[in-house]
């Protein structure tokens, strides 16, 4: 774990952070689980350059297409009228759980068809920008994509822990806000959901290859 005070978006900042990682023992992660913010994105290509500072080399991102209010699905209503935002959210979550890819795609396309002439843009631009990153999850077993598909895993510690930052609204000096942060997490870790079929770990770390979340020895449906 790594708590490191910075700006937000900051290319540098997230670098630093996952340097740290780095230094405390990380090697070549096999998924990175973010939102849609550029920082630690540009963070994890800076720090795949090769060398010494490769932590991320070889290891797949993922800009995670969440539920509902999340930055990636915003993108796409904001060049709808608000009268047909809540049709879009079905068919946009429609595909983001679908149980193959194939059939995520085919329901993309079916979006994009609907959103010509119901906006400004046809939507495809904000669907497509991160669509191979928010596919990354069918590379996986099926029985993590519960865990991986969404930003729960980050975001859920931190809801406990804004309610402590936020009661005590300003704080005078950085390293006391990054010592309360760090205890509060360390904390909420007591109380982390266990990941679901632990045992295929393994089979992920050493490479195994998984198509539509089955393993790839294994017949997947079409």
């Amino acid at each position: 774990m790594s708590v490191t005070p910075g700006a937000r978006e900051s290319v540098e900042t997230w670098s630093r952070m996952l340097r740290d990682l780095r230094d405390q023992g990380l090697r070549a992660p096999k998924l990175v689980i973010a939102g849609g913010h550029l920082g630690i994105w540009g963070g994890a290509e800076h720090l795949a350059g090769g060398g010494r500072a490769a932590v991320l080399e070889g290891a797949p991102t993922k800009s995670l297409w969440t539920s509902w209010g999340t930055s990636e699905i915003l993108n796409v209503l904001d060049q709808l009228p608000k009268a047909q935002h809540r049709a879009a959210k079905q068919m946009l979550r429609a595909g983001a759980y679908a149980p193959i890819r194939r059939e995520a795609e085919r329901k993309r396309k079916k979006f994009e068809a609907w959103c010509a002439g119901r906006s400004s843009r046809s939507g495809r631009g904000d669907v497509g920008r991160d669509w191979d990153r928010m596919m990354t999850f069918y590379q996986f077993p099926r029985e993590h994509w519960v865990h991986i598909r969404t930003t729960n895993v980050v975001n859920s510690p931190f809801a406990a822990l804004r309610l402590r930052t936020d009661a005590a609204k300003r704080f005078k000096r950085c390293d006391r806000v990054t010592a309360v942060i760090w205890k509060a997490l360390m904390m909420e870790e007591r109380h982390f959901r266990r990941l679901n079929a632990p045992h295929l770990l393994a089979k992920v770390y050493v490479g195994v290859r998984y198509v539509d979340g089955v393993e790839a020895t294994q017949e997947v449906a079409a």
